[in-house]
């Protein structure tokens, strides 16, 4: 069956690229929508009325509403047939995602919004919390045999993580390098076509630290929830 997908978020390089990783990766379509787009409304005006009061949400048929970017993963896993149907291996597979997941912050605003002292003080401050976690995805998938943390294909926990360490080479290029592994990891998501197509074409997140914004059909936009 068919669904109409409609992924609800804001200008910024951040929960939503997850979910949009797996879109292109597995084909299926979806409606990527601005909140003002969708309400009409400012965002302030919007929020109050939206489950747990945050983007992006996923609209299915014009009704369901999909909150939480790792349950937005899990039910695209699901109905792209790519869940992991192992127990075991699911586990594993979630535990990697929350690992991942919990480098939101500080890195996605700080890379989005934080400028000047803020941004470097802020980076200087997440340092040694992103090394500790990077060593501890580098494990993970040193553990493994497999190209990707579980199989040789990408699922969800795969994309979550990508996002993060790719995000990261915004904040200090020079951090992933010190991952070898890690490092062949983004290598390999971003040689599968589908998803090269998508990273070609998305948004460029510019003027990082200084202004941040992004370019949006050739026109540079400040990040942030308002439109413009």
């Amino acid at each position: 069956m068919k669904h109409k997908l409609e992924l609800i978020y804001f200008k910024m390089r951040a929960l939503g690229e997850a979910p949009r990783l797996i879109f292109h990766y597995t084909e299926i379509d979806y409606d990527d929508v601005m909140s003002w787009d969708y309400y009409d409304k400012e965002w302030s005006d919007v929020k109050p009325e939206i489950p747990f009061k945050q983007l992006p949400m996923l609209i299915v048929d014009k009704k369901h509403k999909i909150c939480q970017s790792m349950a937005i993963m899990t039910f695209v896993e699901n109905l792209a047939g790519i869940n992991i149907t192992d127990p075991i291996l699911n586990a594993k597979a979630n535990a990697i995602m929350q690992s991942a997941h919990e480098l939101f912050m500080p890195l996605n605003p700080t890379v989005n919004f934080a400028t000047g002292e803020k941004f470097i003080k802020k980076r200087d401050d997440m340092m040694p919390f992103l090394i500790s976690r990077f060593e501890d995805l580098d494990k993970a998938i040193k553990e493994n045999d497999k190209k990707f943390f579980i199989f040789d294909e990408p699922r969800a926990c795969d994309f979550v993580t990508f996002h993060h360490l790719d995000l990261s080479k915004l904040l200090d290029p020079s951090l992933i390098k010190k991952f070898p592994r890690l490092e062949k990891f983004l290598e390999d998501i971003m040689s599968i076509d589908s998803v090269k197509f998508y990273l070609e074409s998305r948004p460029e997140l510019i003027d990082v630290s200084i202004e941040p914004k992004l370019v949006i059909d050739g026109v540079p936009h400040p990040t942030g929830v308002k439109k413009t």
